[in-house]
């Protein structure tokens, strides 16, 4: 056993396509070692923005010998499936062996391919590895790029190593052969390395200034801009993408803090943070909770000046966005949000659905609704219209054309500073939220009724022309924004039809998967929705919930067991959903083969029926608990309409304990399923118990 080391050397690896191509690059390592029959112990996959590298601990240096055993026709099939069978195995016909299968003579193609050596295993496969890499964006290079047959690599391939223990495996690829030797820091040491094998690779990189392991540069990076910004009195902004992006950047990082003019901090602090992060990689930090005139950027390089150099080029720069910004911030500021909107006319939204200044009539209209119905609590329908007639338009400002992630935000921050009211701004702030899972979801009135507006209107109009997400595809979100209508309506409260339909069916599907992650059943609210009528996303999770909890007690598991026992018999005996009556044979008297029984049976009425005991205490019990769960049910009071079913319980199970339902007396028989049949209509105020597993 010993360990196998493979280093991929390149030009810059984009930072975005590193968590991929390690990933890619462990796969096809495996699936080439699975198909030559080596086995694997742990791989371990390193990167940086220079080179991938894979070590492979404790393969073995042989494969193992394997038979490979070929099925072919019969004896007596014609010679030309024969010759065929020949062809494709590569075999001589006095090579093949004949068993005896199922009585039949056949042909059998046996080939014991002895054990290989694992270098000999790796020397094939690397190239292989090479060419299938499935880089998300690729080139060629060189003379040999006039060929569409030349190598492809995300840039130019300069380097292989691949040494398995100590031994060199011999490979090559477009002109590129492996060896011992890789290059250092492209600084500090960009001379040739060499390299003895997985053993050393970590430590001899590391001491010409390579960090190759990624998770070790993330955490340097992470604690060193932490440090940096506490030397300073200051505090960094947390921001985990930032610091995964910084590593796939460097080789050898050095966070270093630097100062901005303060006159920049009048511009929002989202543009400062966001221009910093997407134009120059850099953290922010806050003094006091708020943002400070400080950024830690992450160089690449030991500085002989201690990073002085380094800091105040990037000052420069930073300067100039910043002022970029300030323009924007200053120039949309001389306009109206009104007059902004106007230009909304001139943008297509969809072009079965209009223009963006449609859609936001669309939603001023939705939204004034929403609060004058009182469906948004508290909520103004004067300051709801005028809030969503202005909330998309900050979409056609200078600062949201450059950073698009800022609509909402900075159509909010207009709103405060042209003095249009915190209900308003605020409204426009957060009229996209909840944007995903993690997202808050706004709760002033005049912004909840903006918000599930805009997302109403979008799931609605997009149904309407019959563009529904399918399978994977969702191209206009409206998974997310049924999600966010879902989370809007029951985290506030509100009580309306949400929709009705097919809309109702997607929300059906959008509310399972959303209450999924907490811990509520599917099959629940399934059970639910298969009542009809209930298109109140708060009264139907009530009941979901009451539900719950009643099925995880012993009382509610016996009485499914029960209900679902009652249903097969009244499924079979063809009763109707409502389990009053026989859909069949109008009168089961008429399949009494006995005449004189038929005349005697006919001769009785239910006036003349008298129930065993444990029927008559099943009639009694739903005397009682039908009417409570109902009344409990119009009251909405879930857990009281479950109580009432409880009380079933025993009388079903003393039911079917003490009574045959189809007792040969057909009158027995008739009313016996009767009773089920009211049973199961009790059962079903509450949800449609036969939706529900187990």
């Amino acid at each position: 056993m010993t360990d196998f080391l493979l280093e991929l050397r390149s030009e810059e690896i984009p930072a975005r396509m590193q968590a991929g191509a390690r990933a890619d690059l462990e796969k096809l390592f495996r699936k080439e070692m699975d198909a030559a029959g080596v086995a694997l112990g742990s791989i371990t996959v390193w990167s940086t923005p220079r080179r991938l590298a894979l070590i492979a601990h404790e393969l073995p240096l042989e494969t193992a010998a394997v038979r490979e055993e070929t099925k072919g026709p019969a004896t007596s099939a014609p010679e030309q499936a024969l010759e065929g069978f020949l062809r494709k195995t590569g075999l001589t016909k006095d090579q093949l062996e004949v068993r005896e299968i199922k009585g039949k003579e056949t042909w059998f193609a046996v080939v014991e391919k002895p054990g290989r050596a694992v270098k000999d295993v790796l020397a094939e496969a690397i190239p292989a590895i090479i060419r299938a890499f499935p880089w998300p964006k690729s080139q060629r290079w060189g003379a040999a790029s006039l060929s569409p047959e030349s190598l492809r690599w995300v840039r130019p391939l300069s380097g292989i190593v691949a040494i398995l223990g100590e031994d060199l495996v011999e490979c090559e690829i477009g002109g590129i052969a492996s060896g011992y030797a890789t290059r250092g820091h492209r600084f500090h040491a960009p001379g040739e390395i060499t390299i003895g094998g997985a053993h050393d690779y970590a430590r001899k990189l590391s001491a010409c200034h390579v960090i190759v392991d990624h998770e070790e540069r993330q955490n340097l990076i992470r604690d060193e801009a932490r440090n940096a910004a506490a030397a300073a009195g200051l505090t960094l902004v947390e921001d985990e993408g930032l610091v995964i992006e910084n590593a796939g950047l460097t080789e050898w990082p050095v966070p270093l803090l630097g100062r901005f003019d303060e006159d920049f901090l009048e511009v929002p602090p989202e543009t400062i943070q966001l221009t910093a992060r997407v134009n120059q990689k850099y953290f922010v930090c806050e003094k006091d909770g708020k943002l400070a005139d400080a950024f830690v950027c992450t160089a690449n390089i030991d500085a002989t000046d201690g990073g002085e150099g380094i800091v105040a080029g990037n000052r420069k720069v930073l300067a100039a966005r910043l002022s970029d910004a300030r323009f924007f911030w200053q120039q949309d500021r001389k306009t109206r949000l009104s007059v902004h909107a106007e230009k909304l006319a001139r943008i297509t939204f969809h072009e079965k659905l209009g223009t963006v200044a449609d859609k936001v009539e669309r939603v001023a209209k939705l939204a004034e609704w929403l609060a004058a119905e009182g469906i948004v609590p508290d909520c103004d329908p004067a300051l709801a219209r005028k809030a969503a007639e202005l909330c998309k338009a900050d979409l056609v400002t200078e600062m949201v054309g450059e950073f698009p992630e800022l609509q909402g935000l900075m159509g909010g921050y207009y709103a405060r500073a042209e003095g249009l009211g915190d209900a308003v701004a605020d409204a426009i702030r957060d009229h996209y939220r909840p944007v995903g899972a993690g997202d808050d979801v706004p709760t002033a009135p005049v912004s909840v009724a903006v918000a599930l507006a805009d997302k109403l209107d979008t799931l609605r109009s997009f149904f309407a022309i019959d563009e529904k997400p399918t399978g994977s595809k969702d191209p206009f979100a409206l998974r997310r924004a049924a999600l966010g209508i879902i989370r809007l309506i029951t985290e506030n409260d509100l009580r309306f039809g949400v929709a009705e339909g097919e809309l109702l069916d997607f929300f059906a599907d959008r509310l399972k998967v959303q209450q999924k992650e907490a811990g509520v059943r599917h099959d629940l609210i399934d059970a639910v929705f298969a009542l009809g009528g209930e298109d109140d996303l708060v009264r139907l999770l009530a009941r979901v919930h009451a539900l719950q909890a009643f099925v995880q007690t012993d009382d509610g598991a016996n009485l499914l067991a029960g209900y679902k026992r009652a249903n097969n018999i009244l499924k079979k005996e063809d009763f109707d959903a409502d389990g009053i009556e026989h859909t069949g044979d109008e009168d089961p008297l008429e399949n009494v083969d006995d005449p004189d029984m038929a005349e005697v049976y006919a001769a009785r009425t239910v006036a003349d029926y008298t129930p065993e005991p444990a029927e008559q205490a099943l009639r009694d019990a739903l005397d009682g608990a039908a009417p409570k769960a109902s009344a409990a049910i119009e009251a909405e009071d879930f857990a009281g309409a479950m109580a009432a079913l409880a009380s079933l319980r025993a009388p079903i199970d003393a039911f079917f304990n003490d009574v045959t339902v189809n007792d040969s007396d057909p009158v027995k028989r008739k009313e016996r399923l009767g009773l089920l049949g009211r049973f199961r209509a009790a059962v079903h105020k509450v949800a449609d118990f036969s939706r529900i597993e187990g």
